[in-house]
């Protein structure tokens, strides 16, 4: 892939994750060439998403409000995905103009999984969920750490739970002894591995296991005959995938909606 497939790979994949989880939350679901959505399927901002517009000045303005109402309809806050594609250019302007707060971005990486780089943890078991008792361990791990911890975890659980644990989903644990200390789940879209849910817990932290791990669970997918990597980071993920052989290809900017009413009556 040149770049410009990369950066298209790199939105498509983490698209196609958003907008399934969201239907197998119970999302309601757009998709009609100007704007693409998930909304009211989760408790979560990042996931009630909306991940794909192609707008002009004359529509722009109200599929921004459309958005907004949906959200506020279902009782849920929300966040535009903004990545390299979207339309209009001013688009982010529009959104803080309409009410969300701009939340900083996504560096979106890429590597060429034959380039992958670091090294086994010693010690450390990377196993991939098999059963629903092993997912209900990586829920518990997951919510020891991530995002908005036990909340989040167990949406994302609950929705895995419902799209089962076959491709296109492969949820990944780290152990060391008897002890899970680490996630990772692959989403395999956009003819890409993508990277989502990495996590160590907080006390075996600064040991190289979130590298470990996504080492492991990527490489399983280069033997599936999967030739790329993508994920979008954390600030503070970036220098461990970095580690790894990713390099920054572009930056997905979030805007969010925490569910502040709607000015002059929207």
């Amino acid at each position: 892939m040149d770049d410009a497939e990369l950066v298209r790979a790199i939105e498509g994949n983490a698209a196609e994750l958003l907008m399934r989880m969201g239907a197998a939350g119970g999302g309601g679901q757009r998709d009609d060439g100007g704007v693409r959505w998930t909304i009211g399927g989760s408790p979560i901002d990042y996931h009630n998403a909306v991940v794909g517009a192609s707008l002009d000045d004359d529509s722009v303005d109200r599929v921004i409000a459309e958005s907004l109402r949906e959200l506020r309809d279902r009782g849920v806050p929300g966040c535009w995905h903004v990545g390299p594609s979207m339309r209009p250019l001013d688009l982010g302007k529009r959104l803080v103009a309409a009410g969300f707060t701009q939340a900083g971005a996504e560096p979106g990486m890429a590597v060429e999984l034959s380039l992958l780089t670091g090294t086994a943890v010693e010690g450390l078991r990377v196993v991939r969920v098999g059963s629903d008792e092993d997912l209900a361990v990586w829920v518990q791990t997951l919510g020891r750490g991530f995002g908005e911890g036990v909340k989040e975890a167990e949406w994302v659980g609950e929705v895995y739970q419902r799209l089962g644990l076959a491709d296109p989903w492969r949820h990944y644990l780290g152990w060391l002894g008897d002890e899970p200390v680490a996630t990772a789940s692959i989403y395999l879209g956009a003819g890409v591995a993508g990277v989502y849910f990495v996590m160590t817990v907080p006390e075996a932290r600064r040991r190289g296991i979130g590298g470990a791990i996504t080492l492991a669970a990527l490489r399983e997918a280069q033997d599936s005959g999967v030739r790329y990597g993508v994920l979008g980071s954390s600030p503070a993920g970036r220098s461990v995938y970095a580690g790894l052989g990713f390099r920054e290809c572009c930056a997905i900017e979030l805007y969010e909606w925490s569910g502040v009413p709607l000015v002059d009556g929207g």
